[in-house]
């Protein structure tokens, strides 16, 4: 059953993306992208990444179940530490958004979900997590025109 919790969580969250880009107020004659693209992207890839789970965990069940025919097997548990991990990371960013700007919020972000899935190269995963918030960040004010929380850094563009 844990194997599914992320699947679900991924679909819940595209799910919360597809209403809010669904009940946008979008201006008549907004040229495209628009400011529903990019969440848009994201749904469909989170919506991707949940059918690719799911699959992926359903051929491991059928896998270990085909091998531990008439044993019993021990069930697994939810690891609960990676799970706070996620969920914390995810709260966290919500929380300290504008304070913290998108850059600093969505390298901390990616950090700890990297964590939560067990990456133990802290820089490595800041570098990164740095690198792609601040791609995102100019992507949205160079492609779409809107600006993201800048928060401490106050750079706002």
């Amino acid at each position: 059953m844990k194997d599914f919790l992320m699947p679900v969580f991924l679909l819940a969250f595209a799910a919360y993306l597809g209403f809010g880009i669904l009940t946008m107020d979008v201006p008549e004659g907004t040229a495209f992208p628009g400011p529903a693209f990019f969440p848009g992207l994201i749904a469909v890839g989170l919506g991707l990444f949940a059918v690719l789970l799911t699959v992926s965990a359903l051929r491991t069940r059928k896998r270990a179940h085909a091998e531990d025919a008439g044993s019993a097997a021990p069930r697994s548990s939810v690891d609960w530490a990676s799970f706070a991990w996620i969920a914390g990371g995810f709260l966290g960013f919500a929380l300290l958004l504008t304070t913290l700007g998108w850059v600093i919020g969505g390298a901390l972000l990616f950090w700890c979900v990297a964590r939560g899935f067990g990456e133990l190269r802290h820089g490595r995963s800041l570098l990164v997590g740095v690198t792609t918030s601040s791609l995102t960040y100019i992507a949205f004010d160079m492609l779409l025109g809107l600006s993201l929380p800048s928060g401490i850094l106050g750079w706002g563009f």
